[in-house]
């Protein structure tokens, strides 16, 4: 059954009160955006066109005044006592989210946020964002960045998270988001090959000078509070004075990927939860734990560990966007099998679920063909002449990525989530 079309902020398009022409304000996208004003009704969102959009979005108003306004400046001329107590107070008034979606690039997108939030995740990031193209091209914030109407709630918290080098070009690019968003973060953790060219991320470790300036241009320049996520040294004390400089700085939350900057994989290197635990000691801010959150119990079983105030999943949410509502997939049920049985959800439908989500928002379609591969990958793998046919299909379209699901179906090739005795109520739950 398809979801009922809702009014979705594709952000920064032109004035709303000017007349809007039926040709493509966001070419690339997975959906249509039309003239609002416009008599013509829109299109099935079925173009084999692959840069045609499916369904209307419009600019909504900014909040008229977000959280953090009431709370005035977090830093500013404040002492550190003072934003220490008005770092725990916003987070306060969020209600302390346990269970968040963790900044993917091109995966952390609108539709897949919502699918998250949907099966149990109380907070997301939004894909890394280039601070300086952001702040100067307007087409790319148009494509990248979007949320829901804002009155609704629908898409919060939500921390939008930049990559930056320069203070003065991270405030610009920061000012236009800060009223959609509860944090606006930092990204100090990418250790990808990228970032070491683009000089951000984990690269920024080796010139701590620079990094906390960029948190303090922020925090003396916003009206939500300034979020950072990190690596880890490889020595411990390293790590801690980072966290407490960057505490000093100006940030009100610190999320904490428990790998060092050459610890890449994921599966070959585990999370070192030991080293979050000290830096969450260390300091006085919220903290949150990133990494080996495979499935619920992991979740729960770090924060006990840790003492932090929650924890964000990534790789693992991509294969299993349900893993919050305590799903999980048969590759970490091996150990388990008398504890853990199939469930009545499946990847399939998640993406079904998924590619509803995609049609009343707008998002590129290279993120949607990157989240099929994802959730269908063990599928796949068992009949691979699906996936080979995937890969040929240069423009993609609704009807052709529903009708692959089918296929699926038809070829009996159903692969379930597996739940635990002790989630069974929760993920009826989450179905509902």
């Amino acid at each position: 059954m398809r979801f009922r079309r809702n009014l979705c902020a594709s952000l920064f398009t032109p004035n709303p009160n000017q007349k809007l022409s039926n040709t493509l304000l966001n070419p690339f996208m997975a959906t249509q955006t039309l003239n609002l004003t416009s008599a013509s009704p829109p299109t099935n969102g079925h173009d084999t066109n692959e840069d045609s959009l499916c369904s209307p979005a419009i600019t909504t108003p900014p909040p008229s005044e977000p959280l953090a306004a009431a709370l005035g400046r977090p830093n500013g001329h404040l002492t550190i006592e003072d934003r220490i107590e008005r770092a725990w107070a916003y987070w306060n008034g969020l209600g302390r989210p346990k269970l968040i979606v963790a900044p993917m690039v091109d995966n952390s997108e609108l539709p897949f946020r919502m699918l998250c939030r949907k099966y149990g995740a109380q907070a997301a990031y939004t894909p890394m964002l280039h601070s300086r193209i952001f702040s100067e091209n307007e087409k790319y914030r148009s494509q990248e960045f979007s949320t829901c109407k804002a009155c609704l709630g629908e898409d919060r918290p939500l921390f939008v998270q930049f990559c930056a080098n320069d203070p003065d070009l991270l405030l610009e690019a920061a000012q236009k988001v800060e009223a959609y968003c509860d944090y606006v973060d930092i990204n100090f953790g990418c250790p990808q090959r990228i970032a070491k060219r683009g000089y951000y991320g984990a690269f920024l470790m080796d010139n701590l000078p620079l990094v906390k300036s960029l948190v303090e241009k922020l925090a003396n320049g916003l009206n939500v509070p300034v979020s950072c996520k990190i690596r880890i040294f490889p020595d411990l004390l390293d790590t801690i004075n980072y966290a407490k400089m960057l505490e000093e700085a100006g940030c009100a939350l610190l999320a904490v990927h428990g790998r060092t900057r050459d610890e890449k994989d994921g599966k070959k290197f585990r999370a070192d939860w030991k080293a979050i635990k000290a830096v969450r000691e260390a300091v006085r801010i919220p903290v949150l734990a990133n990494g080996n959150i495979r499935h619920i119990e992991d979740a729960w079983q770090c924060i006990e560990e840790t003492g932090v105030e929650g924890v964000l999943s990534a790789e693992p949410l991509l294969e299993n966007p349900a893993l919050f509502a305590g799903y999980r997939t048969s590759e970490w049920v091996s150990g388990h099998e008398e504890i853990c049985k199939a469930g009545e959800l499946d990847q399939a439908q998640l993406l079904v679920e998924y590619l509803n989500f995609c049609e009343k928002h707008p998002v590129p379609w290279r993120m949607i063909r990157s989240h099929v591969h994802k959730l269908l990958g063990d599928w796949f793998r068992v009949h691979p002449h699906v996936r080979e046919d995937l890969n040929k299909q240069s423009k993609l379209t609704f009807e052709f990525l529903y009708g692959i699901v089918d296929r699926l179906r038809e070829l009996n090739a159903r692969i379930p989530l597996f739940v635990t005795d002790d989630n069974r109520n929760n993920t009826s739950v989450a179905q509902t």
